[in-house]
């Protein structure tokens, strides 16, 4: 049996994948800990094999006032996490870390892309990626994944943004883009397989298919029950409005992970079309 700490309870990542692996039963001992408060640091993690760090601050509007969060969350309390499991035995942590660590909003991330954060967000948890790498060793192996867009049901981000846009708008805009995503489902079985090969390293899980935006509206248009007519002309409105508004950057324009590994894809058993389907 492998046992395993989600550190991060309630969080939307931890709590699919706690649901995820129990269709596996007794293969799997899962527990969580909840990280907003310093009573955590009583916790004991001797005995598992797996610490899977998922607790962050994301999805809210950065400001000044807020942007010692992100480094105090982000980067201080993962460096912490990740010395604490490994003074107690831990054999592997898997840190959620973000495509934000590049601060790219459009364009193509290969392996020669080097990271340029230029949010807090993303410079946060390049700065947890660089504070553990000091702490990896031949018995504490440190697993880190860089996932594009997580979506699934009840997921907050820039899905719920589309799914929102749908239904709202009697039109939507029909552009030529790709997007790397990945269903959560499938970043839960790469998770899963990351933990029974004891892999360590850098990783970039995303779905087999590049998503196109318009063709993902009306999927969920389909799924919602609704018309939503692609219009080349709001596309081409959608277009010009790249360079200048990031939402616009984010729903539109092209950002794809390419050439990155994979591990040949075993864990995207789900397309991205049923994971769209699965979402709504």
């Amino acid at each position: 049996m492998k046992k395993i700490l989600i550190c991060g309870a309630g969080s939307y990542i931890g709590v699919s994948f706690e649901q995820y692996m129990a269709q596996f039963g007794d293969e799997y001992s899962i527990d969580t800990l909840d990280m907003q408060d310093a009573a955590w640091r009583e916790y004991s993690f001797s005995g598992y094999d797996c610490v899977y760090l998922v607790a962050g601050i994301a999805h809210r509007k950065e400001t000044k006032e807020n942007a010692h969060l992100y480094y105090e969350v982000n980067r201080d309390l993962a460096i912490e996490v990740a010395k604490r499991a490994k003074d107690a035995g831990v054999a592997q942590l898997i840190f959620l870390s973000s495509m934000s660590v590049y601060g790219i909003e459009r364009g193509v991330i290969t392996p020669e892309t080097s990271p340029a954060p230029r949010s807090n967000y993303g410079r946060s948890k390049l700065e947890a990626e660089q504070g553990m790498a000091s702490l990896c060793s031949d018995d504490f192996k440190i697993c880190t994944l860089r996932p594009p867009m997580v979506y699934g049901k009840g997921c907050r981000g820039n899905f719920g943004t589309v799914v929102s846009l749908v239904r709202k708008l009697p039109f939507f805009p029909k552009v030529k883009n790709r997007r790397s995503m990945i269903y959560i489902d499938n970043l839960s079985l790469f998770v899963k397989l990351a933990i029974d090969r004891g892999l360590s390293g850098l990783y970039f899980p995303q779905n087999r298919e590049f998503v196109n935006t318009s063709e993902m509206a009306g999927i969920i248009a389909e799924r919602l029950g609704k018309k939503c007519p692609r219009s080349a002309l709001l596309g081409l409105c959608a277009k010009m409005a790249i360079p200048f508004i990031s939402m616009a950057k984010k729903a539109f324009g092209t950002l794809i992970y390419q050439d990155t590994e994979m591990l040949d894809f075993e864990y995207a058993a789900v397309s991205s079309e049923e994971g769209v389907r699965r979402s709504v």
